[in-house]
């Protein structure tokens, strides 16, 4: 590498990822050029090896909005430091620590506005596109070029090791607003993967009065005890009985919790969470599923249960979750079991998470210096 290159993780195709030099991205007059200092690997960069192109742009062609084609360097949970400023950009400076908001919406590639957009809710635009997945730059490399308004500033107080965990959590805080929780509610939480953690970590710091969850993997259930979980069951271990998770939640709420947040997205976790909701509860799916699951309209409407879902966030929730960070109420550092450089992300970093999935939570990548 000289000075005007670097190393980036790179899609070529299915099953085809390398570690390419190329060059350091240019600052236009309305971006912000980032040196990164982490990006977490996310389940969506594995499915874009394994499964893909998914979401990144298919062979030969090119993201009508982005302009983004393969290959395309991956990794969207970013933190890092401004290194150059664009000439129109005011009120970012040199040196100031931020994470990236991945999302590209409307209002930042200069289109008329959708319905979604014209709501505020651009997280459902129809031209949505990702850095780190469908839109030039990614966070698998040694800095990346964003629009001024993808940037949110890391408190002083935080670190950058623990803000990349700031767009897992943000998802996590979209969804419990999405759900209508309120403190006191009882909680499931199928699943304890990052989301599911995250989960835990905002519903517990928002007053959550009880909070179970159901997870296989050992490292993953120590975590959700420390982090605070009430009851951890491990449905697999206690199979013995018909379904552990349900009698769990019928020995400690009379009717069933409040919401059921299906972090797993199977069928098994899907079912179990719509008989876990009392008369009037919320099932609410978090996970994106490989294949569709079958539903038993009658448990919803028997019982007025509301099944919803949301995707990804907004940028008020990116500042929640730092702010809930700088004032020591999340814990979120916590999650982090390895970090990787990213000269090892093949071996040491996809490879590792497709073979020993259950022995990690969250992963970051770290560009070699």
């Amino acid at each position: 590498m000289t000075r005007d290159t670097m190393l980036a993780l790179r899609l070529h195709g299915r099953q085809d990822i390398r570690l390419d030099t190329v060059p350091i991205p240019d600052c236009l007059s309305d971006q912000v050029r980032v040196r990164v200092a982490y990006c977490g690997i996310c389940g969506s960069d594995i499915h874009e090896c394994q499964a893909g192109p998914i979401l990144a742009p298919q062979p030969q062609e090119t993201n009508p909005h982005s302009g983004a084609k393969l290959p395309v360097i991956l990794g969207h949970e970013i933190s890092g430091t401004v290194v150059e400023v664009g000439a129109d950009v005011e009120g970012i400076r040199i040196g100031q620590k931020v994470v990236v908001n991945p999302l590209l919406a409307d209002p930042q590639i200069q289109a008329a506005a959708c319905t979604s957009c014209l709501r505020g809710r651009f997280n459902t635009c129809k031209r949505a596109t990702y850095y780190g997945i469908n839109a030039p730059g990614g966070g698998f490399s040694g800095e990346i070029s964003v629009n001024a308004a993808n940037i949110v500033p890391v408190p002083d107080n935080v670190s950058l090791r623990a803000a990349a965990l700031a767009e897992p959590l943000a998802v996590a805080c979209h969804m419990i607003e999405r759900s209508g929780f309120a403190a006191g509610d009882n909680i499931l939480i199928l699943g304890a993967g990052p989301i599911g953690l995250g989960l835990l970590i905002l519903l517990r710091s928002k007053g959550a009065k009880k909070i179970l969850i159901s997870e296989v993997s050992d490292l993953r259930i120590d975590q959700a005890k420390r982090l605070g979980a009430d009851i951890v069951i491990n449905p697999v271990q206690e199979s013995q009985v018909s379904d552990p998770v349900l009698r769990a939640v019928h020995e400690l709420t009379d009717e069933g919790v409040d919401i059921a947040f299906d972090a797993s997205g199977l069928q098994a976790t899907l079912d179990t969470a719509i008989a876990s909701v009392r008369p009037g509860g919320t099932i609410f799916n978090v996970a994106i599923h490989e294949k569709p699951l079958s539903l038993n309209l009658n448990a919803l409407s028997l019982q007025e249960k509301h099944l919803t879902g949301g995707i990804c966030y907004l940028r008020k929730d990116f500042e929640e979750v730092l702010s809930l960070q700088s004032s020591g109420r999340l814990p979120a550092e916590e999650m982090i079991t390895s970090v990787v450089p990213l000269s090892n992300i093949i071996e040491g970093g996809f490879q590792e998470l497709i073979v020993n999935k259950t022995k990690h939570v969250k992963m970051l990548i770290q560009p070699d210096i």
